[in-house]
């Protein structure tokens, strides 16, 4: 018994591990100010059992370090996959290339800080990975120094030494980085008087163009439709728009692609907003009209939402089903992720949207029965995919990657490899037919427990070294962390308002996902109130977590 709290066996590692995750998530749930770091508390919860003795089995505690780096990494990467390469469309360059500005400004300024202090440039890596609050980071500058040092002939006690100065370095500075960003965006709020509503009024705006879905009510008054079919208009005109339903004499039915337009007839349709002018010009202008007046008018068509559970779907256009020549219902709109998509015969499906219909209820049945509707069958996440991911991930993370002058190759390591993988499986899974659909429940279940089982390893591996640390000089790192976060945020908070007119909400998704930082996105969503924050947060994370690892492993190889 006495071996379980005090030894260095299995059980004794895990019962540690849980206690540090136990409290440190329990302390991350108070806020001061309305601010929380979070699952940081685990870290430092880890540092302070390790400082006063509860060590764990070197064994576990490097096994549980990298498992957890790799699902931590290979679940947000599934999560952001799919909308990863949209993100360089409209306002996407630019703020990649603003993201890209905030990884080279914190290097510049790291090496700045090693040219003039003469601080040694591995402990300022594991500073800049804390200042940016990049654990990844930190687990490939941890692994490739390890790596080097045994590749050199060194011990495996100078490496696990080596790495351990990593990890206290960034423990100490790891505070300034949450909490400093925090205070340069309530600073930036304040400096330039921003108004929130007329913000987030001028988002709303702007995200009226996009693809979401919208209704029309239009009247056939263009005679150069008079006698032609739905299918040469929506061939002519690219399948932009889906005609739902028909009015003609008072009587409503749902058309089909062979059916002939007549002056006069009214129809429900459903485009994207940037198409509404085209449909009014091919149509006729839009008739006072709501879905209401078509419901108590036609009561034997109704309206239904239909969940994609068969896997084998996965990949499949939505107009090599045929729904409405087969089962005369009308698909008007695919459900995404809480975003409604036009129902364009090329969209791609994917397990887990929902289909709006139109149609009569035995129809409907039917349609439920080609496209499964078993939404229970989606709390059973597909995992064979996920896993051959990771394999997959871990292999091409070990390839060596050569840049002239660079005196080893780089390896994307366990944290660079997993994450691009999870970034193609997610956006190209679909298209190839692989399902990697989890429920948003199951992929933060795997994301915290895997930042968790990182944070707790990284503390009781930090933990024995930290306070000799901060008195031999580990005090100067707070001040170094504050520099590497301080001088590149700001610089690019301001170029992104005054050259690139970007707005606040934008900014801090900007910043949040350039810093890597989700204790800041939690910040800002909770604090401002809106989604637009993430929205932009995932359209630059992906990059910048690349580029952030590869940046560290960089100034580790450079100080060798």
């Amino acid at each position: 018994m006495k071996d379980l709290f005090i030894g260095t066996g299995i059980a004794h590692s895990i019962l540690l591990f849980a206690l540090v995750i136990a409290l440190g998530l329990y302390l991350g749930r108070f806020k001061v100010k309305g601010i929380s770091i979070g699952s940081t508390w685990i870290l430092f919860i880890g540092i302070l059992l390790s400082h006063f003795g509860l060590r764990s089995n070197p064994v576990v505690l490097s096994f549980m370090k990298d498992f957890g780096l790799i699902l931590f990494v290979f679940s947000i990467g599934l999560q952001v996959g799919p909308g990863f390469f949209h993100s360089f469309k409209k306002g996407g360059v630019v703020m990649n290339l603003l993201a890209l500005s905030l990884v080279v400004l914190a290097v510049v300024t790291t090496l700045v800080i090693h040219w003039v202090t003469g601080e040694d440039l591995q402990t300022l890596t594991g500073v800049m990975s804390a200042a940016v609050t990049n654990t990844p980071g930190l687990g490939a500058a941890q692994q490739t120094l390890s790596d080097a040092i045994l590749a050199g002939g060194g011990t495996s006690a100078e490496a696990a030494s080596a790495s351990s100065s990593l990890a206290s370095a960034y423990a100490v500075a790891y505070p300034i980085g949450v909490l400093g960003v925090i205070f340069l965006l309530i600073g930036m709020k304040s400096a330039f008087r921003i108004d929130l509503d007329k913000e987030k009024k001028a988002l709303d705006q702007e995200d009226d163009t996009t693809e979401r879905a919208r209704r029309m009510h239009c009247q056939v008054e263009n005679p150069a439709i008079f006698g032609k079919s739905l299918r040469e208009l929506c061939h002519s005109a690219e399948n932009e728009f889906v005609v739902s339903r028909i009015m003609r004499d008072g009587e409503i039915s749902t058309p089909g692609p062979d059916t002939i337009l007549q002056e006069g007839d009214k129809l429900l349709i459903v485009t994207s907003q940037q198409h509404v002018d085209k449909v009014r010009i091919i149509f006729g202008e839009e008739i006072p009209l709501h879905v209401q007046d078509w419901q108590k008018m036609d009561e034997h068509l109704v309206t239904r939402r239909l969940t994609i559970t068969k896997s084998s779907l996965t990949g499949k256009k939505l107009s090599s089903l045929n729904i409405r020549n087969i089962h005369g219902v009308t698909v008007t709109r695919v459900v995404r992720a809480g975003v409604e998509l036009v129902a364009r015969p090329n969209l791609i499906l994917q397990m887990g949207d929902s289909i709006m219909v139109v149609g009569t209820e035995s129809n409907i049945a039917d349609v439920a029965r080609v496209v499964g509707n078993k939404p229970e069958a989606l709390s059973h996440p597909n995992l064979v995919p996920i896993f051959l991911g990771i394999v997959v991930g871990i292999i091409f993370g070990s390839l060596p990657i050569r840049f002239p002058g660079v005196p080893q190759p780089v390896k994307l390591g366990l944290a660079g490899g997993p994450l691009i993988i999870a970034i193609l499986l997610g956006y190209f899974g679909p298209k190839w037919r692989i399902t990697t659909y989890t429920t948003v429940s199951a992929n933060m279940m795997i994301r915290e427990m895997g930042i968790s089982f990182f944070m707790a390893a990284v503390g009781l591996g930090a933990g024995e070294n930290f306070v000799s640390s901060i008195v031999n000089g580990g005090y100067w790192w707070i001040l170094y962390g504050a520099l590497i976060t301080l001088i590149p945020v700001s610089a690019v908070m301001l170029i992104a308002r005054l050259a690139c007119k970007l707005n606040f909400y934008q900014i801090c998704g900007l910043i949040s996902g350039g810093t890597t930082n989700p204790p800041v996105l939690a910040f800002a969503q909770s604090a401002y109130g809106t989604d637009y924050t993430s929205v932009n947060y995932a359209t630059v994370y992906p990059l910048t977590m690349f580029l952030r690892v590869l940046a560290a492993q960089l100034l580790i190889l450079f100080s060798l």
